[in-house]
């Protein structure tokens, strides 16, 4: 009962600490996150199609899909680290690696989706792409992430699943945007085919675009975002101005996280396997049960790369209509609720499997949506209420393993389970949904604390 009750004093504590923020600043400090989901879902819609059109053989695509989460894995920890120990006058603890990032990234969006223009051979475009890729993800993760860390500095325990569940509508309406702009510039008469080897413009064009939004979406957040000052951080947070520049070693840090950073975890490895082989599979398995083709040069398979865009843009809009539910869903709901939305998404990932028709993949997807808008909100709001602010960005740094860890192992697992299966691709989209359900039945091993 003592405890209980200290621990109660210290959750009033810390929300007094922390002052409520008007929506409009919650709305501000992740508008940015618009944009760089934009530069994520442009190249996980497309990753498969552009390395396949420069002519990526099917059975080796798991190791270009193991390059983004190496680079998510190195990069955040670092980001995180060092932008707890950051402080510029007018940019903040966290902006100055947004701003890094967002540069970088939006060069490279430029650069990827021309690896088959320049001449190159076929392996010498497709080295150019893997290098692209390498550093489209090390500058988007940089640019992300303080977005994320921004709500765990700033919001406190009250609005702290609102943040992140609007940060959640911005993430996917980028992704709408991003997964309907080769289809819509199709539609406007921009070519969606190109000699053998190199990309269509719709596809080139659509990234361009991209690059011009995650700069402009940035640069609000940049303009609009006062981040508290050390003082102000120290005061709020209930520790010293020193803590935050004390150096940690990052295995100790990880050694002493709370229990629910790896319960979470748990989940997160089934979740992240299954949206990893959609990713990699996801164009090939339509182009296969509705276009009925597998040779990426055809019209057909570029007419299917464009309709996975589009379901990408589905699952996003169910992804954002779901996130604005979940914005209202209470405290002592938010496990039931990110069970059944992982569940719903199962059914819909094993659904693409059995289905021919294009237009009955839009209950797929959107059910793949429901998922992705639970694990872009509960994950963070549950581990941030636990963390305390003095390592606050380290550990969301750390906790990104719990993203990457799980597509590095599905891309690998892929070299072994694409033959196993017959080299099917619709059948590593049913594995996805077996993938999700477990993670379904994972979630009631996360017991949910709170900082004291």
């Amino acid at each position: 009962m003592l405890e209980e009750t200290v621990e109660q004093t210290n959750e009033q504590r810390y929300q007094k600490e922390l002052p409520f923020l008007p929506i409009t600043t919650i709305w501000l400090i992740s508008f940015g996150f618009l944009g760089v989901q934009m530069a994520f879902s442009l190249q996980s819609a497309n990753m498969g199609r552009i390395f396949q059109t420069i002519g990526a053989d099917p059975h080796n695509l798991g190791i270009f899909f193991i390059l983004p989460p190496l680079a998510g894995l190195i990069v955040q920890p670092l980001v995180g680290y060092f932008s707890d120990r950051t402080w510029m006058p007018r940019l903040g603890r966290r902006i100055p690696y947004l701003l890094v990032g967002a540069v970088v990234a939006v060069i490279v969006m430029c650069l990827l989706p021309n690896s088959g223009s320049f001449g190159f051979s076929a392996v010498t475009a497709m080295t150019f792409g893997a290098i692209a890729i390498l550093f489209m993800d090390l500058s988007s993760n940089m640019a992300m992430q303080p977005f994320k860390m921004m709500v765990g500095d700033m919001v406190n325990k009250e609005q702290k699943g609102f943040a992140y569940s609007i940060q959640s509508f911005l993430s996917n309406s980028g992704a709408v945007l991003a997964s309907i702009f080769p289809f819509g510039l199709t539609l406007l008469g921009v070519s969606n085919s190109a000699p053998k080897g190199v990309v269509p413009q719709s596809v080139v064009i659509s990234f361009y675009a991209g690059a011009v939004i995650l700069i402009v979406c940035s640069l609000i957040t940049v303009i609009k975002v006062r981040e508290y000052d050390p003082d102000e951080y120290a005061m709020y947070h209930g520790i010293t101005k020193e803590s935050t520049k004390e150096k940690v070693n990052l295995f100790k840090l990880l050694g002493s996280a709370p229990k629910v950073f790896w319960t979470i975890t748990l989940v997160q490895l089934f979740c992240w396997m299954g949206f990893q082989y959609l990713w990699t599979y996801g164009t090939g398995a339509i182009a296969l049960n509705v276009w009925n083709t597998s040779d990426p040069s055809s019209p057909a398979y570029q007419e299917a790369g464009n309709w996975f865009g589009i379901m990408t843009a589905v699952q996003s809009i169910g992804a954002v209509v779901w996130s604005l539910v979940l914005s209202k869903i209470p405290n002592n709901q938010r496990k039931p609720y990110y069970a059944i939305s992982l569940l719903l998404g199962g059914i819909g990932f094993g659904s693409v499997f059995f289905i021919g028709d294009q237009w009955t993949l839009v209950l797929s997807f959107t059910l793949i949506g429901i998922a992705w808008a639970a694990m872009m909100t509960f994950p963070f709001t549950i581990l941030t209420n636990a963390l305390k602010g003095s390592n606050m960005g380290t550990y969301l740094g750390l906790f990104n393993g719990s993203i990457c860890l799980p597509q590095i192992i599905a891309s690998l697992l892929s070299f072994v389970l694409f033959p196993l299966i017959g080299s099917s691709m619709p059948f590593m989209i049913l594995i996805s949904g077996i993938l999700l359900v477990l993670g379904a039945l994972s979630v009631p091993v996360i017991k949910e604390t709170y900082a004291k």
